[in-house]
C-alpha cells in the first residue's frame, strides 16, 4: 500500500497549506509546471517525488524531469504528463500512448481545473489536480491524494484552499 500526493502547477508555491496535505503521503508526483528546479528540489525534500516537466518549465528542470512518465506502482500502471487533456478530449499524441503504454491511471496538469473522470474506452481513470499555485486564473488552489493498493486506486481524497490575491 502507498499513500500518493499530486500536484500540479505549483508555479513557484510549495507552502504550508499544501504540506500539510501532503503530510501523510507517501510519495508526492507533480504533473508539471513546478516553477523552479528550486521547487522541485523543496518538494523531493519533503517527500519522494516523481514529475514531468510542463510548459512553463525551463531547460534546467526539463533537462531533470521528462515530458512523460510512465511507471508501475503498487500494481498500477501509470501514465503522466503534463498537457495531456481529458477523457474525449485527448491532446495530441496522447491517445498513442494510451494505447502503447495501456495504463490504469492517466494523470496530466495544465488547465488548472480538476478533474477526476472514468474512461471507458481506453479503461483508464483520469485524473488532473488542478492548480496548486498561486499564479494562473483559477480562484481555489486544489491538490488530490489517494491509496494505490494491490492494483486498485482507493480513497481519492481533495484538498482546496481560496486563492488570495
Amino acid at each position: 500500500m502507498k499513500k500518493i500526493g499530486l500536484i500540479s502547477d505549483t508555479h513557484g508555491t510549495f507552502d504550508t497549506p499544501l504540506r500539510q496535505f501532503l503530510e501523510e503521503v507517501d510519495e508526492v508526483w507533480h504533473a508539471g509546471d513546478f516553477g523552479s528546479l528550486e521547487l522541485a528540489d523543496q518538494i523531493a525534500s519533503f517527500k519522494p517525488l516523481r514529475g514531468v516537466y510542463g510548459n512553463i518549465d525551463g531547460g534546467v528542470i526539463r533537462r531533470v524531469y521528462p515530458r512523460w512518465q510512465s511507471f508501475v506502482c503498487e500494481g498500477v500502471e501509470v501514465l503522466m504528463t503534463h498537457i495531456g487533456g481529458y477523457p474525449g478530449h485527448y491532446a495530441p499524441g496522447v491517445i498513442e500512448r494510451l494505447m502503447s503504454k495501456h495504463p490504469r491511471l492517466f494523470i496530466s496538469g495544465h488547465s488548472h481545473i480538476l478533474k477526476v473522470i472514468y474512461d471507458p474506452k481506453y479503461e483508464l481513470l483520469h485524473i488532473n489536480p488542478g492548480a496548486a499555485g498561486l499564479n494562473g486564473f483559477h480562484a481555489v488552489r486544489t491538490a488530490v491524494r489517494f491509496t494505490l493498493q494491490e492494483g486498485r486506486i482507493e480513497d481519492l481524497e481533495v484538498g482546496e484552499w481560496p486563492r488570495r490575491y
